[in-house]
């Protein structure tokens, strides 16, 4: 080998440090479209899960629940939908722990902090939700239809609540 080539090798061989650098840097606009959507996606969670998730099983304990319960007929009926309503506030009680569990690691995403998330948790409060949702579509939600529609005014009367608590106020300009 040849020393008077060694200063020029030296040279070639930061060329080789620098591109092998230079490739991992292109990698890096692809990332970060996810990474952003990562924390819109975290950022919007937390803001829907507060608002609308605990909002939502608020409305159903008091209103929705209590209703069906006092238009059911006495018997069978009651203790059917006695069991539904027990199954579903505590599927609302679990789903809220596990909300306030996955919540604490969801801050540091949405600030793009962090991306350490306990993936496990994350899935379990899709699929337990998921599920939650559909029994609830499927099995309450049609009897309770049932059984309010048999008093026309027990449905309106929980319709204009309901109505009313999403209702804008009106701001009135003399």
């Amino acid at each position: 080998m040849n020393h008077d080539n060694a200063p020029i090798n030296n040279f070639t061989d930061c060329h080789v440090g620098i591109i092998k650098r230079l490739n991992a840097l292109d990698e890096l606009p692809a990332l970060l479209a996810p990474a952003a959507r990562a924390r819109q996606i975290a950022e919007d969670s937390l803001e829907f899960f507060r608002e609308a998730i605990f909002e939502h099983h608020l409305e159903e304990e008091r209103e929705l629940f209590p209703a069906v319960l006092a238009s059911a007929q006495p018997g069978e009926e009651m203790e059917r939908v006695k069991g539904m309503i027990k199954r579903l506030t505590e599927e609302h009680r679990m789903v809220e722990a596990l909300w306030k569990r996955l919540e604490k690691g969801l801050k540091p995403v949405a600030k793009g902090h962090s991306t350490d998330l306990d993936v496990s948790e994350l899935q379990r409060l899709v699929t337990e939700y998921t599920a939650h949702a559909a029994y609830e579509e499927a099995e309450f939600l049609p009897l309770s239809e049932t059984i309010l529609g048999r008093n026309s005014n027990h449905m309106a009367a929980l319709g204009l609540s309901l109505h009313m608590r999403h209702a804008k106020p009106v701001t009135a300009y003399i």
